[in-house]
């Protein structure tokens, strides 16, 4: 039986570096940290601006390691598609941004595997909390009204071309 040895560590998106917490902590493993370094930087820069889990499990008696990425917070990745940089701290009055409906869809996609939705609409409609409670709006309106919207079926055309990749997902 292999001994394994797994680091978890969060990185910013295509940013990794050698210095610590990495190097130190690879290094003792026997793993060539600038290869590693670099394999994490291909892997997480579609993450980039945002802070990503990363998973490198190591098999400590061949060396042979798996980088495995995770998916950054609702937060982070709502903040990057509507380019703003931090939540508001007011989110009732204070709007940050503004983001289309179909970006709150492509959220719902990559956070599937987090989120306990049993159908892309529920998952939408997390989302879709998520934005408001950060002082988002969607399409110029209030993601409580887009939510309501949802439920009277008024976006069904727009899930409808995301519902298989959602079922295969």
């Amino acid at each position: 039986m292999p001994r394994k040895k797994t680091v978890k560590i969060q990185v910013e998106g295509g940013k990794a570096n050698p210095g610590p917490p990495l190097g130190p902590t690879l290094s003792p493993l026997g793993l060539n940290v600038a290869e590693v370094v670099q394999k994490i930087n291909e892997a997480t820069k579609k993450f980039e601006g945002m802070t990503v889990p990363v998973e490198i499990e190591v098999n400590l008696d061949t060396k042979e390691y798996t980088i495995k990425v995770g998916i950054p917070t609702t937060t982070a990745l709502l903040l990057k598609m509507a380019g703003a940089k931090e939540p508001s701290g007011d989110p009732a009055h204070q709007k940050i941004g503004d983001i289309p409906f179909e970006k709150i869809v492509e959220v719902a996609l990559m956070k599937k595997p987090q989120l306990l939705a049993k159908t892309l609409k529920a998952a939408v409609k997390m989302i879709l909390g998520s934005a408001r409670s950060i002082g988002l709006t969607v399409d110029g309106k209030d993601p409580k009204q887009v939510t309501r919207e949802v439920e009277e079926g008024y976006y069904d055309a727009i899930l409808s071309k995301y519902e298989k990749e959602w079922l295969e997902g």
